[in-house]
């Protein structure tokens, strides 16, 4: 694999491309029926001389390109060597899981994860467009090869979090496997679940793991915020010796992967089970400790040496129409908050749901599951929904009803105050003349009424640095997300951050990403080793 001018890669590329040794070639025509994307062939029609053996080494579709007009082997997905169907994920059935908030997915077992682990063909795409570049093909080698106590290792190396990310990530590198381009791509997240349920305590991961914690080096670091980036940091510095302490506001820890996504896709065991594994190393969580209310953001700068701030997207954005203040209209992430900490939600039995993101799925789903008859209204066509596919197909087998190009414009009340039903307008879809995304238009006249007990806008986020005090002028923000370098280091030298604070990607393995990052700034700035 060699790279060749104008062919630079990017997302899901490495920008390489194979060369052949025809002298070398004994046409058993193997590369062939195992190239996952069919685009090798051979040729009968093959007369070549020289007394130089680098004559012989062409680039496919580069040189000898009169080859192409006289071939005489191809593959298709009947031939070849690849299996390029997936074993199908077993999950409960749409209305009977939604009757509680059961897992959904059952998981692979031992035979069907053999299986499916035994499609990789070890390309390493996966892991060029991971943002943590988690080893994906050694683990599910070691999957395919029997060895799960060594797959779950593999995982640990640099991911703190991983049954998380077999249950809920986003899995970006399924998108660009190699196996998908004529088929399903390999099922990556639900084999690292399967390999991390293997170990079903804390106690089970840490005997197998069995992590390597260096002596003390007398260094603290503060750090605020318990989810994905701010654990993964407080992990790996714990690991390498510093003395770590995390300032949760919360009674859990985990972020929005504890208090945002329903527990039907993320069962709380196992976000304890990582969290107890996390803190078995070493790691203190201050539990009930909000940052700028029961202590402040200097007293966490002065008494520690380098500072990382893991914070989130906490606050919502409001709808901004007529009526929304009526009781009964909420955020939805907040709605996913309150019954994530197990608080009482008075909804009724209509409800709608404002949005298109996993967010205004999720809150759709779990509304369901409180006994509601569920209406999404979304501005853009279902193709265009920003949320996980499988979450929408999720949503429409659980009876909820898409009305896609909605627009809302008010929320109507009764005579108390309360929730009587959201008016909308239909929209027409009109083409960005600058080759962007089709833009929902309004259709004036096309107004309904949408009758409903409760409404819950999932349009958005944004970031709460008010505990940043007199801080805030040194550490820099620009669109409302902190301004980091490559280590995640902010423009206060000693401070760090990651997570959606800082990235637009807004999943957990970017924020993990951004966490395993700045261990690597903060033991450049603070011990001066690369």
């Amino acid at each position: 694999m060699i790279h060749i001018e104008g062919h630079e890669g990017g997302k899901g590329d490495s920008g390489l491309r194979p060369r052949v040794d025809n002298g070398r070639c004994c046409w058993c025509a193997l590369c062939v029926e195992v190239c996952p994307t069919g685009s090798l062939s051979l040729t009968k029609e093959y007369n070549f001389v020289s007394d130089d053996p680098n004559d012989f080494l062409w680039i496919p579709g580069v040189d000898n390109p009169e080859g192409k007009d006289k071939l005489s082997f191809t593959s298709g997905t009947d031939t070849s060597l690849n299996d390029f169907k997936r074993i199908p994920m077993p999950e409960m059935e749409g209305m009977e899981r939604v009757k509680s908030f059961a897992e959904v997915v059952l998981g692979y077992n031992e035979e069907m994860a053999r299986e499916e682990a035994s499609r990789c063909i070890s390309c390493g795409l996966c892991t060029e467009v991971c943002p943590e570049h988690m080893h994906i093909p050694e683990y599910i080698n070691a999957i395919a090869t029997g060895n799960d106590a060594d797959a779950l290792r593999i995982i640990y190396d640099n991911n703190p979090l991983p049954e998380m990310c077999g249950k809920v990530c986003t899995r970006r590198c399924e998108d660009v496997c190699a196996i998908a381009t004529r088929g399903d791509s390999v099922a990556i997240r639900w084999l690292k679940r399967y390999a991390t349920e293997t170990a079903a305590t804390s106690d089970l991961v840490y005997d197998i793991v069995n992590p390597e914690i260096r002596p003390a080096n007398g260094k603290t670091v503060g750090i605020i915020g318990a989810g994905p980036s701010g654990l993964t940091a407080a992990y790996y510095l714990a690991l390498r010796g510093y003395d770590v302490n995390i300032y949760e506001a919360n009674a859990k820890a985990g972020g929005m992967t504890m208090y945002g996504i329903p527990k039907y896709r993320f069962p709380l065991d196992s976000l304890d089970k990582q969290i107890e594994y996390i803190e078995k190393i070493g790691v203190k969580i201050n539990y009930n400790t909000k940052v700028g209310k029961d202590i402040s953001f200097d007293k966490i700068y002065k008494e520690n040496d380098a500072v990382f701030m893991g914070v989130g997207f906490p606050k919502a954005w409001t709808l901004g129409i007529d009526g929304e203040d009526a009781q009964g209209s909420m955020q939805a992430v907040n709605y996913l908050h309150m019954i994530n900490a197990g608080e009482e939600v008075e909804i009724g039995d209509k409800v709608a749901v404002i949005g298109g993101g996993n967010v205004a799925i999720d809150a759709a789903r779990v509304s369901a599951r409180m006994g509601a008859d569920v209406t999404i209204l979304y501005r853009r066509r279902v193709e265009d929904m920003p949320a996980d596919w499988e979450e929408i197909e999720g949503a429409e087998d659980e009876g909820i009803n898409i009305v896609p190009q909605a627009i809302p414009i008010k929320v109507h009340k009764d005579k108390n105050g309360k929730v009587e039903s959201v008016e909308y307008l239909m929209a027409e879809m009109v083409a960005d003349d600058k080759g962007g995304r089709p833009k929902p238009v309004a259709i004036e006249g096309s107004n309904k009424i949408l009758k409903v007990t409760a409404v819950m806008g999932a349009i958005g986020q944004q970031g709460d640095y008010s505990f940043l005090e007199d801080y805030s002028e040194k550490i820099k923000e620009e669109r409302g997300r902190f301004v980091v370098n490559d280590m995640q280091q902010t423009t206060d030298p000693k401070v760090f951050a990651g997570g959606d604070a800082v990235n637009r990607t807004a999943d957990a393995i970017s924020a993990i990403a951004d966490g395993f990052r700045a261990v690597k700034g903060i033991e450049e700035f603070l011990l001066g080793v690369k």
